[in-house]
């Protein structure tokens, strides 16, 4: 007999009745029922019913087991008594009487228990990671993340791709996050950087010939922490085609991404064809540029029943051009107490208010209601397809600076309204991102979203348009509020790429230095290519049904982005810092 276990405790079933085992794993659950000792042994495939009474010779020494002790048993498989099944458990209809048993591992007093899916504090559950990761929930979302990325790599190669590996140790990017930098000992005073992404090296094998490349691609990024962002490592589903328009990344990596949430969506209904949406509708109907389509409020721009109304307020707002007022439906939201919490949550956002109308059977009331009079309480009702028992709220000024709020209040109205259908999938595309926007802090143009896409137009869009206005070839997949994919098609000239850096206030020489492998690439017949990044955590999470990203992650850091498990980071020893010819500067406490 093997010196631990001749089956898995998921193994057994009603045909190994009567046979003699050995099984190994840790002790879930222990119960004295009148002198009879239940023990539920569970290692990573399941759960085992084991039975000692005072006629075994095991029975002394089990009664010294505790939770969590690491045990071998040794026993026959029976069936349970009638009445006793459990259809829940794979395992259910057996039970192991056990004879013999040795103890081969010891546990200390739990920090958190086990068993259960109590909640524990978050820093308590990090220290001890390996405990929380036997909890089922975890334990299973973690076993879900292995199985979804196998499904990626099937699916990907499926379609033509080729898995290569690029480079963890590279050079500094000045677009995006900050980098994590590593010292070169063999180089002092230099340092290498680790990859925010492999994006230049996904385009240079393009330009190397490969035409479809993937990898599940770790990424750094020195970032403050969030619920739906690891902080420090994050891993991608990161991929690069060849010849290739936007609308041939689209049609590859749908199916791809449906097929995901279709295999491990657990039968929730996924999004067929998905919509196109963009980015400047996404923020109109949505005020966010990653909606969550779910929540079936769509905002509409109501201004015209404010101009010259008796409602100041507004009214003066929209003496100016640029401003405009947005109205939030609000369907079955029409009690003044619901309006008068709205208001109250709009002021707990830094806001001074939100202004309402709510109908009933005689019409519109509310303070807005009854200084813009019947008929244009009646119009807005009308064009928002409201009847009584509704409510709309309103958001006023420069849709650049209200959107987001107004997306917010959205949100929350289709939340506490329960309008938000749960259980399915919405995904969609997010297309025509603005390839600028105006950075108010430092008065300048910056990239809107990523510096390597091509400007819709080209070259001659570049030197010729606003800047403001011309648009990317640059793509999001959303789904439920997520952001989970970004992409676009990359500015493969070297003169567009020049001009597109100039207007963010890049001059050639900061190009050549920072970009120049890509830079010299593209001077040496460069295709036309694309490519995306799907966010391999984001998606995990969202098929466990879990919100934070920690809950699908093997060993992530806190909220304060340290490993308090491996005390992570931690102070450089005199001596490694004399290798690498580094001081510390720490700032005074």
């Amino acid at each position: 007999m093997h010196a631990y276990r001749t089956h898995t405790c998921g193994d057994l079933r009603t045909d190994h009745i009567g046979q003699t085992v050995r099984l190994s794993g840790w002790c879930h659950r222990i119960r004295d029922h009148g002198g009879v000792l239940f023990i539920d042994l569970r290692d990573h495939y399941g759960l085992t019913q084991c039975v000692v009474d005072p006629d075994s010779q095991a029975f002394k020494l089990a009664e010294t087991f505790r939770s969590e002790w690491v045990v071998r048993l040794d026993g026959e498989v029976r069936r349970r008594p009638e009445g006793t099944d459990n259809d829940d458990m794979a395992t259910g209809h057996i039970e192991v009487y056990v004879r013999d048993a040795q103890v081969l591992g010891q546990a200390a007093e739990l920090p958190l228990p086990v068993f259960g899916e109590q909640d524990y504090p978050e820093e308590t559950r990090l220290k001890y990671r390996f405990l929380d990761l036997r909890r089922e929930r975890i334990h299973n979302n973690i076993m879900l993340r292995g199985q979804v990325i196998e499904s990626m790599r099937a699916r990907m190669k499926a379609a033509g791709f080729n898995e290569f590996q690029t480079p963890i140790l590279t050079a500094s990017s000045p677009e995006g996050a900050r980098d994590f930098l590593v010292p070169s000992r063999i180089h002092p005073g230099k340092f290498y950087a680790l990859p925010q992404a492999p994006q230049q090296y996904k385009q240079l094998l393009m330009m190397a010939g490969f035409d479809r490349y993937f990898q599940i691609a770790p990424c750094f990024r020195d970032e403050d922490p969030r619920a739906d962002r690891l902080p420090g490592e994050f891993y991608q589903l990161d991929l690069e085609m060849s010849f290739v328009t936007q609308e041939d990344v689209f049609e590859t990596i749908e199916p791809v991404i449906t097929g995901i949430f279709e295999q491990f969506g657990g039968g929730k209904p996924v999004t067929k064809n998905w919509p196109r949406i963009p980015y400047a509708e996404a923020m109109r109907k949505y005020g966010s540029d990653k909606p969550d389509l779910r929540n079936p409020l769509v905002m509409q721009d109501v201004s015209e029943h404010f101009r010259g109304s008796n409602f100041k307020v507004f009214a003066r707002m929209l003496e100016s051009e640029k401003n405009q007022v947005w109205a939030v439906p609000a369907p079955t939201g029409g009690q003044r107490t619901f309006c008068d919490r709205m208001n109250s949550w709009a002021q707990s956002e830094g806001q001074p208010g939100l202004g309402y109308i709510f109908w009933r059977e005689d019409g519109g009331a509310g303070p807005i209601a009854n200084n813009i009079g019947p008929e244009r309480t009646e119009a807005i009702r009308a064009q928002l397809g409201l009847k009584a028992g509704d409510a709309a709220f309103f958001a006023a000024g420069d849709p650049d600076k209200f959107a987001k709020f107004a997306g917010m209040a959205r949100l929350k109205v289709g939340e506490d309204l329960n309008l938000v259908d749960r259980d399915r999938f919405d995904l969609a595309w997010v297309v025509d991102f603005p390839m600028y926007e105006y950075n108010e802090d430092e008065k300048k143009i910056d990239f809107g979203h990523n510096p390597f896409s091509m400007p819709q137009g080209g070259l001659e869009a570049l030197q010729t348009q606003d800047p403001l206005t011309i648009k990317a070839f640059q793509y999001d997949i959303t789904c439920n509020g997520f952001e989970i994919a970004s992409g676009g098609i990359r500015n493969h000239k070297p003169d567009a790429m020049v001009k597109a850096f100039e207007i963010a206030g890049y001059g050639e020489d900061t190009v050549v230095e920072r970009f120049g492998g890509m830079y010299r690439a593209f001077h040496y017949g460069a295709p036309p290519h694309g490519g995306m990044a799907a966010g391999v955590d984001r998606i995990i999470m969202l098929l466990a049904g879990e919100h934070n990203l920690r809950e699908v992650a093997l060993f992530p850091m806190n909220q304060r982005a340290e490993d308090i498990l491996m005390d992570a980071p931690a102070p450089a020893t005199p001596k490694q810092l004399r290798e690498l010819h580094l001081r510390v500067n720490a700032p005074e406490k």
